[in-house]
């Protein structure tokens, strides 16, 4: 039997540099970063006091003012990006026309790293100062991860796969590679398929910060998150989602769609290392790509470009080209890599599948995001990383990695339609 292929006919974003999928870009290609100082709380004790807030959002611009309120924002945000998916790949029309059945055959996983945190902190709040009966009957339904999936099921009337993958900052990526999966097996025709997350809170600065997981450089939020660059000491947190509208190939272009890219590949391991800190040779995260590049059925020299994790911390960066380097031998010098967390922030759950629709773009429009304030390079970290300036190229294959807490890895492949 044939293998059933994956087309991207739809994206969705929700981020800290543009509340949709051309502004996003747009911004990303110019170099402008979303980092700045906390305003959602105060953070005047925090060692860290930077983070990429999402500013002007509305939650009812998506969704109805009744069922926001009983959303946590992780989940307004997934649901404001499946809306914009939608619509951006021609769904809507679809599934209003034949709802029952195309519902069947329309599934949705929506990963998340951390879930309804903002929620649990201030209903953990209410039972302190309140009591027990102040908790919201509604308290475990906004803060649970899989809401996000379940909520944007419901506001689509979509009664297919359904799913929430939780592998920290590799959930967006499972996500999509599960969702892909599910069409090759013939189990959907069209999925949802991304993560959203929005863990600027106290406790989740705080943790971080606990950990020493977090840039300090506080005087200059711009310049704090350094991918690659020797002077990096840390992530800078971020929040938003990305949507992807995953479809089979024959079932997109009878409707008439053009679509973005084919996804042709997807891997995933683990370190089984330690619980945070990743194997310092990179063996997970090389495995991970060898298993996408082999399940694509392509050399690791047909890749011309890779949207890498790259989070600015000093181990993630230096494993991570060791990995490079492992699975793509000289081709790593000749390929562009860039990281695109200097301008976003780290979106922890739903980084996987924003940086995906980056690489994504970069197919379509023929040009890489920069990797920016890689100023002094590390010579541990030797490849071309595409510094502060976006870049023309001619790319047929890109790829994307995620690495999550825990050892969790994942890759993915996209090819430029033909």
């Amino acid at each position: 039997m044939s293998q059933r292929r994956v087309v991207i006919s739809g994206l969705g974003v929700i981020s800290p540099i543009g509340l949709d999928k051309d502004t996003f870009w747009n911004n990303l290609l110019q170099g402008k970063s979303g980092i700045g100082n906390i305003e959602r709380f105060d953070c005047s004790a925090f060692p860290a006091r930077i983070a990429a807030e999402i500013k002007d959002f509305s939650a009812s611009d998506y969704v109805a003012r009744k069922d926001a309120r009983r959303m946590d924002r992780f989940v307004q945000f997934a649901c404001a990006a499946s809306q914009m998916a939608v619509e951006d790949a021609g769904l809507q029309p679809v599934l209003n026309r034949v709802r029952e059945r195309t519902g069947e055959r329309t599934g949705v996983i929506i990963g998340s790293g951390v879930g309804g945190i903002a929620t649990f902190e201030e209903q953990h709040k209410n039972l302190i100062d309140k009591g027990a009966g102040a908790i919201s009957p509604f308290f475990i339904p906004m803060m649970i991860p899989n809401m996000a999936s379940g909520q944007v099921a419901i506001m689509l009337g979509v009664t297919g796969p359904n799913s929430c993958t939780v592998t920290a900052c590799a959930s967006a990526a499972h996500a999509i590679g599960d969702a892909f999966r599910t069409i090759q097996h013939n189990q959907a025709d069209i999925m949802l398929a991304g993560g959203s997350e929005a863990a600027i809170t106290p406790m989740a600065i705080g943790g971080f910060c606990a950990m020493k997981a977090l840039s300090t450089q506080n005087q200059e939020p711009l310049k704090a998150c350094r991918p690659f660059d020797l002077n990096r000491e840390g992530f800078v947190m971020g929040e938003g989602a990305g949507v992807l509208v995953l479809e089979e190939m024959e079932h997109a272009l009878e409707r008439g769609v053009t679509p973005y890219a084919e996804l042709i590949g997807f891997g995933c391991s683990a370190d089984a290392v330690h619980m945070v800190q990743p194997d310092v040779e990179g063996k997970g995260a090389a495995a991970a790509f060898r298993m996408a590049i082999n399940d694509a059925g392509i050399s690791p020299s047909a890749v011309d470009y890779i949207n890498a994790h790259g989070t600015g911390t000093r181990l993630n960066d230096q494993m991570e080209t060791t990995a490079i380097k492992e699975i793509f031998g000289t081709h790593s010098y000749q390929m562009a890599i860039s990281s695109t967390k200097a301008a976003t922030g780290h979106m922890l759950g739903a980084a996987g599948a924003v940086e995906l629709i980056a690489a994504v773009l970069s197919l379509v429009e023929q040009i890489i995001p920069p990797t920016l304030n890689l100023e002094v390079p590390d010579p541990l970290c030797d490849l071309d990383y595409v510094p502060l300036k976006s870049r023309q190229k001619n790319l047929r294959i890109a790829a994307s990695d995620s690495l999550g807490f825990g050892g969790h890895n994942a890759a993915l492949v996209v090819e430029k339609m033909r």
